[in-house]
């Protein structure tokens, strides 16, 4: 079995022109030929435009639904009282549907119905995001202070400390864990990674149909503007995902069900858990709304006969003489190109799911043959692993870093960062075109975008604020009295083990977990115009034994948040101009026959060694930084409190890792790419004395068959 037969199965087949005279025929009676145009009007579904419309809009509301999830990590982790390990194994799992499928939607290729096909994706995807809410509805509400009864207002005694004989009678969350609880808690976690498979397997028939349905039944020079519409559109969806989590997550998380008394919490509070369901709710009716159209495309719709009225103007301006003459030389003649399709399209049929499986590995091995496409799949991989942490974990990085709220977080992602990838992208694809990089040029470039970025990425490591100073848990420089681990003033108190109710000292930036840990007896509420400020006092542990704050201590350096991010979105946006010229690279380092294969088997790679491995290598890097654990029936939960000085330098010193990878991949890329060409170069120049040496023997009028390079 041929590389050649295989790849049309792998890349999006194209009809005969018998078949696109046929089109529109399959809803006929008897399958005869459609009436004439003039005399039935045709509908508003078999136009090209409208579809390219439809997907766009799809695509955006896909990339949101699933880009959603990394806008609120934390606060689903929050919630459910995930690791960041564990979110990120959650993260990548909707790669691992899409994986598993991708390959068998090119074997299939048109020999479905397209738009149909597209739209049952969609509604899966939307089931999915449905399903990613289950867990809310289907869990007790929210109660952010564990130690506190059913029928006691939370956060207000359950946290004091109280002699043990006048304490609440609240058992520690450990003595209320049964066999219900934890099933109930693997019963959720569970179905949130049935969803994200899900996520990822509506979404496998989605890009590829769309793309090759535009690229069949739009006329030729308005198919590559038509996929830029397409991309440029869809580019905006994480964007937008990360907008409407900043917007969601300002809402409290049981919005629906909010207790009698209300809640004490602000949005600043660490215990703050936001509405994370909601935009999954929105996300899935945008997509399934989406999916409408998609079930009254026809299978096949009559080619585009019209070039766009402006790209002819435009074309008419920029393109010269030299070019057509450069261009006319590569057309073929139409009985060779017939004869080569036909011949395509007589073999195709006769490769069964069977022999597609059994032939793949080595074609797979035979495209890995190729240096340049081998060391440039390398280098994106490099790249995307470097992506995909930065996606997932970067809103709680900047949460926990800087002390923000994880609504202020995903807007500055959501208006600074995807706005500098689109920019890269865009930039790297106009110097390209503007400066007409040949191979080396392009490997140049490649190597130049990563160097920068590898060196803006320095002053990351030194932009950040230290660790808070929590009492009895990060160790304490300050000679305080009264900070070593449950200090004596406190051995009067009954205070929980894993309580969280954090307080703060003004007067030395100490933090304290609860009240309790603090030794205060007793609350004061002052009232304000605009809000009411809660006070703790009596506390023994606190010196001079001033009044605690309630919540964390503010950050001296959450200012810093903004250089951070800009320097973040600087170094994607340089790393963003590797896209394009590393795309041509791939193009131009294999065989003709074998690009759309090359490009599958890179997407393939990329989703195996990057965006699968790499959340949940971030996540495990995060989670050594873990200095305080809530404990939620005997395990770990969620972690309450890092280190900050090792939670940048691991998370930053990741990205680095990737990057420097990177840019080894693309140095060797260089240096193979100008060894091939010294070796071109060197065979020209012993070729061309024999090239004038035929002329002079075939004389002067007459010139050699294939001169022309």
């Amino acid at each position: 079995m041929s590389p050649r037969l295989l790849w049309n199965y792998w890349g999006p087949q194209v009809p005969d022109k018998e078949t696109k005279a046929t089109m529109g025929t399959e809803n006929t009676p008897g399958g005869k030929a459609s009436p004439d145009p003039q005399d039935v009007r045709p509908s508003v579904f078999h136009n090209i435009k409208l579809f390219v419309l439809c997907h766009s809009l799809l695509q955006l509301a896909q990339l949101m639904i699933s880009g959603y999830l990394k806008s609120s990590i934390s606060t689903v982790e929050k919630r459910f009282g995930l690791s960041s390990q564990t979110s990120g194994l959650l993260a990548s799992f909707n790669e691992v549907g899409n994986t598993a499928l991708i390959v068998f939607v090119s074997y299939f290729g048109s020999r479905v119905h397209r738009p149909r096909m597209i739209g049952y994706g969609a509604i899966l995807v939307a089931l999915a995001g449905l399903l990613m809410t289950l867990p809310h509805f289907i869990s007790e509400p929210y109660r952010y202070d564990n130690t506190s009864p059913e029928d006691m207002p939370q956060d207000f005694k359950a946290s004091l400390c109280l002699p043990t004989t006048s304490a609440p009678a609240s058992a520690p969350s450990n003595g209320n864990c049964s066999s219900y609880t934890e099933t109930q808690h693997l019963s959720v976690v569970g179905i949130m990674f049935v969803a994200q498979t899900l996520l990822g397997v509506g979404g496998v028939p989605i890009q590829p149909f769309g793309i090759s349905y535009i690229d069949d039944f739009a006329h030729n020079s308005n198919s590559p503007l038509y996929l830029g519409i397409l991309f440029a559109v869809t580019m905006m969806g994480p964007g937008l995902a990360f907008g409407l989590g900043s917007l969601m997550l300002r809402l409290y998380v049981d919005i629906n069900q909010m207790p009698e008394g209300g809640i004490s919490l602000t949005i600043k509070d660490p215990r703050w858990v936001g509405a994370w369901w909601l935009g999954f709710l929105i996300a899935a009716g945008a997509v399934a709304l989406a999916a409408i159209p998609y079930f009254f495309f026809p299978k096949e719709m009559p080619k585009e006969k019209r070039e766009l009225q402006f790209r002819r103007k435009v074309l008419a301006v920029t393109d010269s003489p030299a070019r057509k003459g450069k261009d006319s030389p590569s057309k073929q003649s139409p009985g060779e190109s017939t004869k080569k399709q036909d011949g395509l399209v007589q073999i195709a049929p006769n490769l069964t799911v069977i022999q597609f499986i059994k032939v793949f590995p080595r074609v797979l091995l035979q495209t890995l043959r190729h240096p340049i496409f081998l060391l440039v799949v390398l280098s994106q991989v490099c790249l995307s692993s470097m992506a995909a942490g930065m996606a997932t974990f970067l809103p709680k990085f900047l949460e926990r870093q800087f002390s923000i709220t994880a609504s202020y977080a995903n807007l500055l992602i959501g208006c600074l960062s995807f706005p500098s990838v689109i920019v890269g992208i865009v930039v790297g694809g106009v110097l390209v075109k503007r400066l007409h990089l040949g191979p080396v040029g392009c490997g140049a470039l490649c190597l130049l975008g990563m160097l920068l970025c590898l060196f803006f990425s320095l002053p990351l490591f030194f932009i950040g604020c230290p660790s808070h100073q929590i009492a009895g848990i990060t160790h304490q420089t300050s000679a305080h009295p009264g900070l070593e681990l449950f200090p004596s003033c406190m051995e009067a108190c009954s205070c929980p083990s894993d309580g969280f109710n954090p307080v703060c000292d003004p007067s030395t930036r100490v933090e304290y977990i609860t009240p309790c840990h603090a030794g205060c007896s007793s609350r004061v509420v002052q009232d304000a115009l605009d809000k009411s400020q809660v006070f703790y006092t009596n506390c023994s542990c606190v010196v001079e034994g001033n009044p605690v704050l309630a919540g964390s201590c503010d950050s001296t350096c959450s200012h810093l948040v903004v250089p951070f991010l800009l320097l973040v979105s600087l170094g994607s946006a340089l790393a963003c101009l590797t896209h394009t010229p590393s795309f041509m690279l791939i193009l131009r380092g294999v065989k003709k026959e074998d690009k759309t294969l090359a490009v599958g088997i890179q997407f393939m790679f990329l989703r195996i060694l990057a965006w699968m491995p790499s959340p949940v290598i971030h996540g495990s890097a995060i989670d050594t930084t873990c200095v305080h654990w809530a404990l939620s029936c005997g395990r770990r939960a969620v972690c309450r409190y890092y280190n900050n000085d090792l939670l940048r330098n691991r998370f930053i010193g990741l990205q680095f890792f990737f990057k420097t990878g990177s840019v080894i991949c693309f140095a060797l890329v260089l240096a193979v790419l100008r060894q091939q060409d010294k070796e071109a170069r060197t065979k020209e120049s012993r070729s061309s004395p024999a090239v004038e040496q035929q002329l002079l023997v075939s004389g002067p009028g007459k010139k050699p068959e294939d001169s022309r390079v």
